[in-house]
């Protein structure tokens, strides 16, 4: 066993996540809740809110070699606290682990990193912005520009990102409910980065172009305690129309949804419960389980009726704690590309 991955479940934080992200459903006593109507202060909010059980630092990036070949990156930073609050050393409560990946149309690659806060393996700071852990890191003068990069056994990739619009708040001006009991997060969302960088893989060194999307996503307790995991779309349409929307599964086979509609010049729309409807459509084999890698889409407030496809339906993140991740195309009334991240699907 990595040594690493050992101090991790020693630390207890395995534990809290063996059925995976359902954990998040737990009490969250002693931590700080969301609260509607707080304003975002940037640049801080960029940084890490140790008093929150679970933080994350999210991208994922649609992009294209010379040839033409699709590429999907992810690249993931997320911190978890055994108790509120920060220290120095090894008395940081503060717990950290990265997933980074990398897939194309026939091949998925992911590897993971874990560290315990106070130490310096791992952090955050809001300005000048930079996001690490061990070598892998996201950071720049500010976080409209930054450089990606990260490194596995069998790929790197190292990128540069551009914003080319706003930061787009969720829910109701950045406090996203999450279910019909209350559950919420603060949660905003950077849509609209030009890339360019190095993809790197056996074969070589690849040039790729294209776009990316960060997620940033505060909470102590997202899920309510009957809910089994989520079907998450980042969808980046042809018009300059965006669109995130999710689905929170319970386990008596209900969902509650939630989504954004992002204009092209930013201006975001949030639409609440039962306004997105996702079906799936098909399902793949994947990892034992089966999981839906297409859906239809329908938001009838914007017209949009869509299927959305994988690029790679074999995209499943074989980690410690194991999701689906990976690079969507998009056809119906608004084409384009986008990412799917789904949780929880059990071995069957």
């Amino acid at each position: 066993m990595n040594v690493r991955v050992l101090v991790f479940l020693l630390l207890g934080v395995g534990n809290a996540f063996a059925q995976g992200f359902a954990g998040l459903g737990t009490d969250a006593d002693g931590f700080a809740m969301p609260e509607r109507g707080r304003q975002f202060q940037f640049p801080q909010d960029h940084g890490p809110h140790p008093n929150f059980r679970i933080e994350w630092w999210y991208v994922t990036a649609n992009l294209t070699g010379p040839d033409g070949a699709d590429y999907g990156l992810q690249w993931t930073l997320f911190r978890t606290a055994l108790a509120p609050g920060e220290a120095e050393g090894w008395k940081s409560p503060q717990v950290w682990f990265g997933h980074a990946a990398v897939t194309s149309a026939t091949t998925h690659r992911a590897t993971e990193r874990f560290a315990r806060g106070g130490t310096g393996q791992a952090g955050v700071e809001a300005a000048p912005f930079s996001a690490w852990i061990d070598d892998w890191r996201m950071a720049g003068d500010s976080f409209d520009r930054l450089r990606l990069t990260a490194t596995g056994e069998d790929f790197a990739y190292d990128i540069s990102m551009q914003a080319q619009g706003p930061l787009v708040l969720h829910g109701d001006s950045g406090y996203s409910v999450k279910s019909a009991k209350g559950q919420a997060s603060h949660y905003y969302s950077q849509p609209s980065f030009a890339v360019d960088g190095t993809i790197t893989l056996p074969e070589g060194d690849i040039p790729v172009r294209g776009t990316a999307w960060v997620d940033r996503e505060w909470s102590s307790q997202p899920l309510a305690d009957d809910q089994a995991g989520w079907d998450w779309f980042s969808l980046s349409f042809d018009t300059g129309e965006k669109l995130m929307g999710f689905r929170l599964r319970d386990v008596a086979g209900g969902g509650f949804t939630s989504a954004t509609w992002i204009a092209a010049d930013g201006t975001a729309t949030p639409y609440a419960d039962g306004k997105l409807v996702a079906t799936p459509l098909e399902t793949s084999r994947v990892a034992g389980r089966d999981v839906p890698t297409q859906w239809r889409l329908i938001l009838p407030d914007r017209g949009l009726d869509v299927t959305v496809g994988a690029l790679n339906s074999q995209a499943w993140m074989d980690l410690r704690i194991p999701y689906w991740e990976g690079p969507v195309r998009v056809a119906g009334s608004h084409p384009g590309k986008g990412y799917l991240e789904m949780t929880g699907y059990e071995v069957r």
